[in-house]
């Protein structure tokens, strides 16, 4: 008599890989959909060559990145840790509010959802299940950035590699999907890839110490 067992759910490295592959699909251009709300980003902001690329990219960084999406990875990441799952789902429903945001809302929670939907297997995550069961109630929406905070937490990722892979791969996503339509030389993709990797660990700094802070008060 053939005896079935139970198999253990995946370990986290089976689904996605070792720590450095899985830093580059969590945070790579094409899984945060980078590239999907760029055209209409560039369009709305008027992006037709290299000084109105660069001033693209700072409003970018000044307006998203430094005071919505970094902050909101680190909120998730130590909600995850801590496991919890109502707080997480709170955050996501203010993301919404967020006006600076609202160009990228579609692709962020689309993407966001397929990346979440990656750790389904992980029934013991009671963060994980019960985040993917709000989304399917419509309680929330899945913010790529939430979902890739709480991914590094997930997968013990640290938090700081997680926040400076994230600014790189953004960086890089924009850059080159602007390189061809507006003709740029490689010298010029080169330096300006360079500008924003130089300026990522400040970023990551700034929204360490704020989390800081705040648990602190």
């Amino acid at each position: 008599m053939r005896v079935e067992t139970k198999s253990a759910p995946p370990a986290p490295a089976e689904l996605l890989g070792d720590a450095h592959s899985l830093l580059e699909q969590l945070g790579s251009p094409d899984e945060l959909a980078v590239t999907g709300p760029l055209t209409g980003a560039m369009e709305f902001s008027g992006v037709r060559d290299l000084p109105s690329l660069r001033a693209f990219l700072d409003t970018y960084h000044a307006q998203v990145l430094r005071p919505i999406e970094l902050p909101a990875i680190v909120s998730a990441y130590q909600h995850a840790v801590r496991g919890e799952a109502r707080e997480l789902i709170a955050l996501d429903k203010s993301l919404a509010q967020e006006t600076g945001f609202r160009d990228f809302a579609a692709a962020s929670c689309r993407v966001g959802q397929r990346q979440l939907s990656k750790l389904r297997p992980l029934r013991d995550q009671r963060v994980v299940q019960r985040y993917l069961a709000a989304i399917e109630a419509g309680d929330a929406r899945g913010w790529h950035t939430l979902v890739y905070g709480v991914s590094l937490a997930m997968f013990s990722l640290p938090l700081r590699q997680g926040l400076q892979n994230y600014i790189e791969q953004t960086a890089r996503g924009f850059i080159e999907r602007a390189a061809r339509p507006l003709r740029l030389s490689e010298t010029h993709v080169v330096e300006l890839t360079a500008h924003y990797f130089l300026a990522a660990p400040a970023a990551v700094a700034h929204a360490l110490e704020a989390s800081s802070a705040l648990r602190i008060s």
